[in-house]
């Protein structure tokens, strides 16, 4: 799905209540939101923002190759916030390729696996830390986030997490993934038990996974469009504060701001301060 009228991707648009988690495989999105702040990220990077109480942004796929395709490869994950944090000051953090733990394992066969945790340790190796409003935060939320890459036929063992937590395989690359016996195809998700472990074959192809898991936050949910709150007065209110406020305005001269072509990875917040990957 695409927007744009020059420029592919999703110009502005407003968010409160949860948090978007922008995974990035290759390609380059640029950030630009109401509280001034903007960004370029990509090829393994990941953008982790806490919507609060409320915030507008635009994400844009720039077009820096001119005579070559442009591709592009992200998942954006929509994270609840619990009651207590739906109202919190909007807020973004970075999380540059270089900083998210990468595990190059190899099964008895010689055969490469790769995984990355962008939420939730593995061996012993804690993940970069989430804003401190997610319910990532909380470390009984056992929250997980990571991609899974099985070379062709590669054997790897998924370790048990507790019990009582929400676990999901996405299969989105390769031809099938067996889990345990059950051979699941590209495009499918399987959902299992968190307090057990699972052993993970790639088919003949190459296997691409996303793992989400997380303990459930145990209140209601309402959700409408770009809100998710606890109930529907609140979804109203949500349209009603956006109408009446902007979530702050839009600072920037156009709907769907491209940042110049040249212009490598960096991040500037929204107090004035300016990072780049190291």
């Amino acid at each position: 799905m695409y927007h744009g009228t020059q420029i592919p991707g999703f110009p502005r648009h407003p968010h409160r209540g949860f948090e978007t988690v922008t995974i990035s495989r290759y390609g380059l999105v640029d950030h630009s939101d109401s509280l001034g702040a903007t960004a370029r990220f990509g090829n393994g990077d990941t953008q982790w923002m806490t919507a609060g109480r409320g915030i507008v942004h635009a994400e844009m796929f720039p077009l820096r190759s001119q005579d070559a395709p442009n591709p592009l490869d992200f998942f954006q994950v929509w994270l609840n916030l619990p009651q207590k944090n739906k109202f919190v000051e909007p807020h973004f953090t970075m999380m540059w390729d270089k900083t998210i733990p990468t595990h190059q394992i190899y099964d008895e066969g010689g055969r490469e696996i790769v995984v990355r945790t962008i939420a939730g340790q593995l061996h012993s190796v804690p993940p970069a830390a989430p804003p401190p409003d997610s319910w990532a935060s909380d470390p009984s939320s056992q929250l997980a986030i990571w991609t899974i890459d099985l070379a062709p036929n590669a054997v790897w063992t998924l370790p048990a997490a507790a019990a009582g937590v929400n676990r999901a395989l996405y299969i989105y690359g390769g031809d099938y993934t067996r889990l345990g016996q059950t051979a699941v195809p590209a495009g499918h998700r399987a959902t299992m038990r968190s307090d057990a472990p699972l052993r993970l074959e790639a088919g003949a192809q190459r296997s691409e996974i996303l793992l989400l898991q997380g303990r459930p936050i145990g209140e209601p949910i309402a959700r409408h469009g770009p809100f998710v709150m606890n109930t529907h007065d609140e979804i109203k209110q949500a349209y009603a504060d956006y109408r009446r406020t902007g979530f702050g305005g839009w600072p920037w001269r156009d709907d769907a701001p491209v940042h110049a072509r040249v212009k490598e990875r960096f991040a500037i917040h929204a107090d004035g301060s300016e990072e780049q990957p190291s």
